[in-house]
């Protein structure tokens, strides 16, 4: 059935609810998916923060010394692995073998290595080297001494880019068109904020008056079980709802890949095939500075929440309410975003999120460099400390950060793959959200370590880190524009297909994928 026939939307639903009646099978479990997955990041998000910032002779510093020395290497091989399991298996199939991965070691951690924490964990080795190591090393020995904290803040983050980003995203560009993603991913985008006001709000009401060791283990039961309920979903959908031909793709089996003659690429391809293209070149850049750029911050932000808030139980709920705050910004700016890409079209929609954080980023830094020139007024005025003040602007930047990441930046690029061909969403997107978004947090965090080394903390380095930033979001701007230009050429081609019969829309499909490598925009 073509859109060109399909009814007009009344002014309200064409808001609310721009979804056609034969629709609605495909796009609620997606948006039920996305619920909990969200739901579960937004939760595992908090909780690692509390665990690794709060743990025995730790603090902010550690952050940056685990995402260079942990994660980056761990995302690297948690790619390599999914590139591996996706030549051999179904995407269907790789989708449960990563989540049921995620489960097992959160309910392991929780259940067996935390409450044996002290036993496990080298705490007068990491003792004796803080004696002969300089003060710049507090986050390294923070993070060998607790080192089932630190498997535990990267299994967290992983699961946002690997489950997240390269599972669900990935999922949902196979079976949506261009014509269907103008319309549903800003729904997409309001239900991933709608999930962060639950999470926000459903732990701190789930952990209210328990101790932090009980707290974690409600917590993580409710994560295992919403992940137990994404893969139902996922296997009803795959079951009843993705039967036709064109989804044979998600269902190919090891001994139907080998029956193709076309070759599947390897991680190493796969980056190569990436660094030929203009086009998944600006992609991968606007991923690496928008983890760089929050990253940035966030550390600074971090240091002043520690010294607010010490205690994990403390730390946790302010997280909580934080992660509340930005699923209602994101919610009310997602439910605009189909509106935005339509008037204002995908450039402009895509720069939201660069000049905000800009903006924000601005505000913060001022503040937090000039503090003290400003406590005796705020204090006046206020009644508050300049800390409280700084953490409180601090959070004003983190909040709108990641609630245009839910809101405007996830869908927007989402989009950019969907003209791309099959090979290339699955391992292009792999390369990108699993090693890209890992390389960009590591990048802030080689920097922070390096300022770190010359001026022992991050207060005293937060003027250069300022500095650095705001060079990274003028690449990342002059990065969208040019992406802009390239994916209107291919949706230009397309968009028209969209509106006409469906083997239309498949020969836009072969001319996109004739697109490959070095001249996808050409």
């Amino acid at each position: 059935m073509t859109s060109s026939s399909q009814p007009e939307f009344g002014r309200w639903r064409a808001f609310f609810w721009p979804v056609y009646r034969h629709e609605v099978i495909k796009l609620v479990p997606m948006m039920l998916m996305l619920f909990f997955i969200c739901f579960n990041y937004s939760i595992l998000r908090n909780v690692k923060d509390a665990v690794v910032v709060t743990a025995k002779s730790s603090g902010a510093e550690v952050i940056p010394f685990i995402k260079v020395w942990v994660l980056l290497p761990m995302a690297i091989l948690f790619t390599l692995i999914f590139t591996k399991l996706s030549n051999r298996y179904s995407q269907e199939k790789v989708f449960y073998l990563t989540i049921s991965f995620f489960l097992i070691f959160f309910g392991v951690f929780t259940f067996i290595f935390y409450p044996y924490r002290d036993f496990v964990h080298p705490h007068q080795f990491a003792d004796y080297l803080e004696t002969i190591l300089p003060a710049g090393f507090k986050g390294l020995i923070a993070m060998f001494r607790n080192w089932s904290f630190t498997i535990f803040y990267v299994v967290c983050e992983l699961w946002g880019s690997m489950v997240l980003t390269v599972l669900f995203w990935g999922f949902a560009n196979e079976i949506t068109k261009i014509s269907e993603a103008r319309r549903f991913y800003g729904m997409l985008g309001v239900i991933a904020s709608f999930a962060a006001i639950i999470a926000g709000v459903g732990a701190n009401y789930l952990t209210n008056d328990q101790s932090w060791e009980r707290t974690l283990e409600i917590l993580v039961t409710t994560i295992i079980f919403f992940g137990c309920l994404t893969m139902a979903i996922f296997r009803w959908m795959n079951k009843h709802v993705l039967t036709g031909a064109s989804f044979d793709a998600l269902h190919k089996s090891r001994q139907d890949v080998q029956a193709q003659p076309k070759k599947k690429l390897s991680l190493r391809e796969s980056f190569a095939y990436l660094s030929n293209s203009k086009y998944l070149i600006c992609i991968a850049v606007l991923v690496i500075c928008y983890n760089l750029v929050i990253n940035l911050v966030e550390i600074v932000w971090k240091d002043q929440l520690r010294q607010l808030y010490p205690s994990a139980v403390e730390y946790s709920r302010y997280m909580n309410y934080m992660t509340s705050g930005v699923g209602v910004i994101a919610t009310l700016t997602s439910l605009f975003m189909s509106q935005l890409i339509a008037r204002f079209g995908w450039t402009r929609t895509a720069l939201i999120t660069p000049v905000i954080m800009l903006i924000t980023s601005a505000g913060f830094f001022a503040f937090m460099l000039f503090r003290h020139d400003l406590a005796e007024p705020v204090f006046a005025l206020t009644g508050t400390t300049p800390l409280a003040i700084a953490v409180f602007f601090g959070a004003a930047q983190v909040c709108m950060s990641k609630a245009c990441k839910y809101s405007v930046f996830d869908s927007t690029k989402e989009m950019t793959f969907i003209p791309l061909s099959h090979e290339c969403k699955l391992k292009g997107k792999a390369a990108i959200d699993g090693v890209g978004s890992r390389m960009g947090k590591s990048g802030g965090s080689i920097i922070h370590q390096g300022l770190l080394m010359i001026f022992a903390t991050v207060s005293a380095s937060a003027p250069y880190v300022a500095i650095i930033l705001f060079l990274v979001i003028a690449g990342w701007m002059a990065a969208v524009r040019s992406l802009g230009k390239q994916f209107a050429e291919i949706v230009g081609e397309q968009g028209r297909a969209a509106i006409g019969e469906g083997s239309a829309d498949k020969d836009a499909e072969d001319k996109t994928q004739k697109l490959k490598p070095v001249k996808v925009s050409s």
